[in-house]
Formats: structure tokens, sequence, C-alpha cells
């Protein structure tokens, strides 16, 4: 298996969501809030595509790299999960420092809340994003899905009715 940044960010929400995912069980295209977010990453810089290049690196699409800076631009509809969306950004960082561009950093746009967060890739980060990623595989790999969370955030997850469906 060949992990992805969405893996990366499902890994630090849910190990059951990333589980899912990765076999082959697919709900943002039921959920109004991923639609909610899809739009405002398309529709809240529209001069953007123009600017920036599209770049993909071992499966992973950057929509957004300022190549002549060397940052990673990406769009979020809120920054209520912050951490999973700085470690996908991590991750596309670790991606392009194996690919031999060194010292890119990211910034993640909450255009809604007029917020943007920067993120830097040190050397401890390579560690880190292994040791996730060899989790994510024992993960995706085990025959039974991880059990539910039932936090607040399942609430407004894409995998809500899945996950509760059998639940009173």
């Amino acid at each position: 298996m060949h992990i992805i940044p969405t893996h990366i960010n499902y890994y630090h929400l849910c190990h059951r969501k990333v589980w899912l995912f990765a076999n082959g069980i697919n709900m943002e295209h039921t959920s109004d809030t991923v639609a909610e977010g899809k739009l405002i990453g398309e529709n809240s810089y529209p001069q953007r595509a123009e600017k920036y290049t599209e770049l993909e690196l071992e499966g992973a699409k950057i929509d957004y790299y300022d190549a002549k800076n060397k940052v990673v631009h990406e769009v979020k509809k809120s920054d209520k999960v912050e951490h999973a969306h700085i470690a996908q950004v991590k991750y596309y960082l670790y991606l392009l420092d194996k690919a031999g561009i060194t010292g890119a950093s990211g910034i993640i746009e909450y255009p809604k809340l007029r917020e943007t967060q920067k993120v830097t890739f040190e050397e401890s980060d390579k560690a880190e994003i292994e040791r996730w990623s060899q989790d994510i595989l024992r993960i995706v790999e085990s025959e039974t899905c991880p059990p539910l969370l039932n936090k607040p955030i399942c609430k407004r997850c894409s995998y809500f009715d899945f996950c509760y469906s059998s639940e009173i």
C-alpha cells in the first residue's frame, strides 16, 4: 500500500476512518461538510491556479505549490482539527524533501477565519512521519476495523452514518 496525505490526515483524526478509507469505503462524496470545504478551496483564491503550480509526488497531489519560494499552500475550511492539517502539510514537505526539494515550508490557509498557520519541516519530523506511516500500514492491514471513537468530532465526520448506523 502507498501512503498518501489523506491517510496521514485521517490517521490524526480517527484510526477507524483511515482503515475504512484505505479499505475502499469512501464516504466523502456524501458529505455536505466535505462539499463546503471543497467549494471554499476552489473559490477563495481564484487567481491562485495561474500563480502556483500543481505538483504530484509519490501519488500525492499538492494543489498549490509556489516553486519560486518553495511554499506549499493548503486551504482548509476550519481550524477545528488543525493538528491533522499540520501533519498533512508536514507530509507534503517530507515528500518534497525526499524528492530533493529541501527547505520548503507550508502555509495552511483558513479563508473563512481569515487566518493562516505556518508549517515548517524539521529533521526530526522525518522519523515521526515514518513512524506514522508504519502505524498506518499496521492499522489498514489489520483484519478488523478499529473501534468507534465516539467523540464530538464524530458528528461532523463524513463516516458518521456508516459508523453509527447500528447505534440506538
